[in-house]
Formats: structure tokens, sequence, C-alpha cells
């Protein structure tokens, strides 16, 4: 029962392969999105509207490709936590327990949620409120930082 037990670990393989496909493909679709709004923007009038529309969709692309990176953070953080916690990574991107993983995850979040309200920013058309969904965005951006100092807080051998 013990083997059979401790084999079982390698159904965490499925998820760490679906994940990391779909990060993949998620760089892959930025890449050829990347490429086509760069065609774009030079193919259309330069005009103040078309930096605008430019550098909004740069933030889009930004945005796709953090979370791309938080796919591929899980998949790794997966792999280490339940297959193999000894593949060479960068320092940063070593994970050994949950708690890494989720400081690692929330850590992009907070990045992302940044990112995708200053889209909202420069997409503002001056009609739409933009106070609620950014107060929104800061209260949630505050309380996973504070859950994140928390955690720095704790002694590790309480994880």
């Amino acid at each position: 029962m013990r083997r059979f037990l401790a084999a079982t670990r390698y159904i965490a393989l499925v998820p760490v392969v679906c994940i990391f496909v779909t990060a993949t493909a998620l760089m892959v679709y930025g890449a050829a999105e990347t490429i086509q709004v760069i065609v774009h923007a030079f193919a259309s009038e330069v005009s103040s509207k078309g930096v605008k529309r430019f550098l909004l969709s740069a933030i889009e692309l930004v945005d796709l490709f953090l979370l791309a990176t938080v796919l591929y953070v899980i998949a790794v953080g997966l792999y280490e936590l339940f297959v193999d916690d000894s593949i060479p990574m960068p320092s940063w991107l070593v994970i050994h327990n949950l708690d890494d993983l989720k400081e690692k995850l929330i850590g992009v979040v907070i990045v992302v949620l940044g990112v995708l309200f200053l889209g909202q920013v420069i997409s503002w058309d001056g009609q739409r409120d933009l106070l609620s969904p950014g107060g929104a965005v800061a209260l949630v951006i505050a309380s996973l930082s504070y859950f994140l100092s928390l955690k720095k807080k704790e002694p590790k051998g309480d994880a």
C-alpha cells in the first residue's frame, strides 16, 4: 500500500503537462499577436489615437505573457512539489512547499491586476467610472500584499 501511495504522486503529471502546454500555447499565441500588432501599427496612419491603440495593445500583450508565465510557474511548481524537486531552476523559482507556490502565484497576480487596471486607465474614455474598479483592484492588491507580509514574518518551521 505504501508503494502504491508513493506512486500516486505521479498523477500530478496530468495537470503539470496540461498547464505547461497551455502556457506554451499562450506564449506562442502572444508572439503571433505581437507580430500582428506591430504590423498593424506601422501599416495604419501614424496618429495620437494610433499611439494610444498601440500602447493599449502592448499592455494587453504584457498581460497575456504574464498570464502565460503564471501558468508556467504553476506547472513547474507542481512538478517540483510532487515529482522532482532537484531539477535545476533559478533561485527565485525554487519551490519547496505549497506556501512557496502560493507566494509566487500571488506575486504574479498582483502584477497582472496592476497591468489590467493600467489598461483600463489608458483606454479610459472619460465617461466610465474608474474609481470603483480601481478601488476594488487596490483593495485586492493590498489584501494580497498584507497576506504576503504575514507569510514572510512567520518562522520557516511553521509552514
